[in-house]
């Protein structure tokens, strides 16, 4: 058979073989709960109707799709979704389309809003937000809680950490991957010894490097095992601290660090899908960020590998026709080049290049549209150019709108960022046509 040079994609973990996974006494005995409460104001109007696990991703997802499906592939059944901000769509979303667990198994999704269970305020941080809800907990009697965010986007196989969260005898484990020095500053920095963790900074000002590589920095992932009766002591404790600000990364893990056997997981011996041993965890927290990891994907092997039936992403899916390219005329030929066109989607005579059309969007004739993310709904009109944008759900752009070709005209009616990514959003239009995301 002739060797083939298409490029290969392959499940690879470092340090281990696939299916070297924990046992399933210890994965079935955890609970996983997925904090999912944020707004994200760092991705400006993207997030005024919505949650940031809520935002659209890829074409067919959420961002919340991914914390979920590594819970499912991993073998957790047990999971709590802790919503709090303008979570009306990111709660459609979950009911509709992941409700195909089995309850009478012991297996479900549970959609949590805030309730004021414990006194009249909101939740106040992460770890107030699991506190508030210590009685669900209580009537699951899990072995561990794998705390996790529900606004990154990863491919990981949580049983290999919770493996060795009960290989190392660990009070808490704590998921870490590598940062450039630069970026560091964003996150908690751990600096570990014999992969026990001997210090945790939240946040720092001046994070400090891995010992021997000046331009990297270990960062904690947000993502935490606990043995339970530990966290139900450390939560009750920081809930009586007047000066706590009540959040896993500023007030919990610091303090257990020093009092505790808190071990850090390394991401690349759980990440799946690895290409060149680099891992792949995205947190897609500012415009910038979003447009470069959704264009990522249009490339032609792409860090994130979404065409894997080992370990999908799964998502509500709507039952929608395929996508369709009409015209074929010198000046009107519908076609799209490296890009990705979801179901439902119609591309009329236009030329759609190194773009997203997220599903059920049309572009009309001789219009031209690079290096964009066109989300869900979205009517494009005849002769648009759309250059580097963010085109938002619903948006109705008219015949002859232009985005990317005027960068003062751009500022001077929508967001535009650093790296000059135009954001564009029905209520920037004056098209006030959707109470939620």
């Amino acid at each position: 058979m002739p060797k083939s040079n298409a490029p290969r994609v392959e499940y690879r973990a470092r340090g281990r073989e696939p299916g070297q996974a924990a046992p399933n006494h210890l994965v079935q005995s955890t609970h996983a709960i997925v904090l999912a409460g944020g707004r994200g104001s760092r991705l400006m109007q993207l997030t005024d109707m919505r949650a940031k696990p809520a935002v659209p991703f890829a074409g067919k997802l959420k961002i919340i799709d991914f914390a979920l499906s590594n819970c499912i592939n991993s073998g957790i059944r047990r999971i709590a979704v802790l919503t709090q901000y303008k979570a009306q769509s990111l709660i459609r979303h979950i009911t509709r389309g992941w409700a195909f667990l089995d309850a009478s198994l012991s297996e479900f999704i549970d959609v949590v809003p805030a309730q004021q269970q414990i006194d009249e305020g909101w939740y106040s941080g992460t770890a107030n937000a699991v506190y508030q809800n210590l009685d669900m907990l209580y009537e699951a009697n899990p072995r561990f809680v794998l705390i996790l965010a529900g606004d990154h986007v990863y491919k990981m196989d949580y049983s290999r950490m919770i493996a060795d969260h009960g290989a190392n005898g660990a009070d808490v484990t704590v998921a870490c991957t590598e940062v450039p020095l630069a970026q560091a500053r964003d996150f908690g920095v751990v600096r570990v010894e014999g992969g026990r963790i001997c210090d945790f900074q939240e946040k720092p000002a001046h994070p400090a490097a891995i010992p021997g590589r000046p331009g990297v920095a270990l960062a904690s992932m947000g993502i935490y095992v606990f043995n339970t009766e530990l966290l139900y002591q450390e939560l009750r404790r920081d809930a009586a601290d007047p000066d706590s600000s009540h959040d896993f990364g500023r007030d919990i893990i610091p303090g257990l660090v020093r009092r505790a056997r808190v071990y850090a997981h390394d991401f690349a011996g759980s990440c799946v899908n690895m290409i060149d041993e680099r891992p792949y965890w995205r947190d897609v927290g500012t415009l910038d960020a979003y447009w470069e990891a959704n264009m990522d994907l249009t490339r032609p092997l792409p860090e994130l590998n979404l065409y894997d039936d080992v370990w999908p992403i799964r998502s509500l899916q709507y039952q929608l026709p395929p996508a369709k390219f009409v015209f074929d005329d010198d000046g009107r030929r519908g076609m799209a080049i490296d890009s990705l066109v979801c179901s439902g989607c119609i591309v009329s005579g236009a030329l759609v290049r190194r773009s997203l059309m997220f599903s059920k969007s049309r572009v009309g004739d001789s219009s031209v549209v690079e290096d964009t993310l066109v989300l869900p709904n979205v009517v494009i009109g005849r002769q648009v150019v759309l250059r580097r944008a963010i085109i938002d759900k619903h948006c109705v752009l008219p015949d002859g709108f232009q985005v990317g070709v005027d960068a003062a005209q751009d500022r001077a009616r929508f967001t535009v960022t650093e790296k000059g990514v135009t954001l564009v959003t029905p209520e920037m239009l004056g098209q006030h046509v959707r109470a939620t995301g």
